[in-house]
């Protein structure tokens, strides 16, 4: 039972400094909180959370702050997610709803992030080695052009023309598409790439140079993976808020939002959960003083890409978890209706 009143006194002490930015008095918890005990009580609970580096005095006062050990216990025994309003989730939908390609879903999703949170917003494209073919489309054009048209599964479009030097027989156009469809959908893009090989032994002598051209294209757009490392960013003014949070001055933090291999990391560990990294669990010496809260998207259940927030350690953890968690799952859900 006293572990249990220490804990609720640590999550007041959380929640205040978090709405004050105040160091938090046994008073002031006395006042705020039913806590069901004396204000002595919870001065010695103060002390005993003090001694075990949960919270600490910023200086010479009876207020107390809580420290990196202090919050990572908070997050950790949050009983639940504060759930978003009404509002906020459908500015989310509004939002994100009528974007017209990946590009423009993830631009969409970094503002709406950041206006949510007041925190920097980070997403990454998805990464195309993890999707998986959703259609692929062979137009005949003028003379012997075709256009190869490629769609997966985290709805990125890609199309090729390409000149095969021969006006190609509208069967073997039809035949070969059903075939690569058939090689092809729902695999991943590695995968596929692979697969499209074996189809050019199976065409007669005379077709495999059209074959060949054709699915030497698609190979390549499959191979294709220079969205894996791009990631999108906003709200970096949202920091400027935040200024005299941070242990030391703000510019090591910003310099370390400009390091897309940073940013990148940062995300990467996220598994299908909402993962949480405060201070120095971030890795990063410039972001000693802020705090990463980070997940994975996906329209198909399968870690697709990551997205998350980078704030200071004084954050509303359980809004930020709950706005980064409802953005991934719009965006997978978008994802996988285009």
């Amino acid at each position: 039972m006293i572990e249990d009143r220490r804990l609720q006194v640590l999550r007041a002490i959380v929640e205040d400094y978090v709405q004050t930015q105040e160091p938090v008095g046994s008073k002031a918890l006395v006042e705020r909180h039913q806590l069901g005990v004396s204000s002595a009580t919870i001065r010695n609970d103060m002390v005993a959370l003090e001694d075990e580096g949960y919270i600490t005095a910023p200086h010479t006062s009876a207020g107390r702050i809580p420290t990196d050990k202090g919050y990572r216990m908070f997050v950790d025994r949050l009983a639940e997610v504060k759930a978003l309003s009404v509002p906020e989730r459908r500015a989310i939908e509004t939002f994100l709803t009528g974007a017209v390609d990946v590009d423009d879903v993830v631009t969409r999703s970094v503002k709406v992030l950041a206006q949510l949170t007041n925190q920097v917003a980070i997403v990454q494209y998805p990464s195309l080695t993890r999707s998986t073919v959703r259609h692929v489309e062979l137009v005949g054009l003028d003379g012997s052009r075709v256009l190869v048209v490629v769609i997966t599964s985290s709805g990125r479009v890609e199309q090729r023309t390409i000149d095969l030097g021969q006006v190609p027989p509208d069967n073997l156009l039809v035949d070969l598409k059903s075939r690569i469809v058939r090689a092809t959908l729902g695999e991943r893009l590695p995968d596929a790439s692979w697969r499209l090989a074996e189809l050019i032994e199976t065409f007669e002598p005379a077709d495999r140079p059209v074959v060949s051209a054709i699915v030497t294209t698609l190979a390549n757009m499959f191979s294709n993976e220079k969205s894996d490392e791009r990631i999108a960013v906003g709200g970096t003014g949202n920091l400027a808020r935040f200024g005299a949070d941070f242990d030391t001055a703000i510019r090591p933090v910003l310099e370390a939002m400009e390091e897309q291999v940073v940013l990148l990391h940062l995300l990467g560990e996220a598994s299908s959960g909402t993962t949480v990294r405060i201070g120095h669990e971030t890795g990063h010496e410039g972001l000693v003083g802020a705090a990463v809260v980070s997940t994975t998207y996906s329209p198909d259940g399968d870690s697709l890409a990551h997205l998350g927030t980078v704030g200071p350690t004084r954050m509303d953890y359980p809004s930020t978890m709950a706005a980064v968690g409802a953005v991934a799952r719009y965006v997978g859900r978008i994802l996988s209706e285009g």
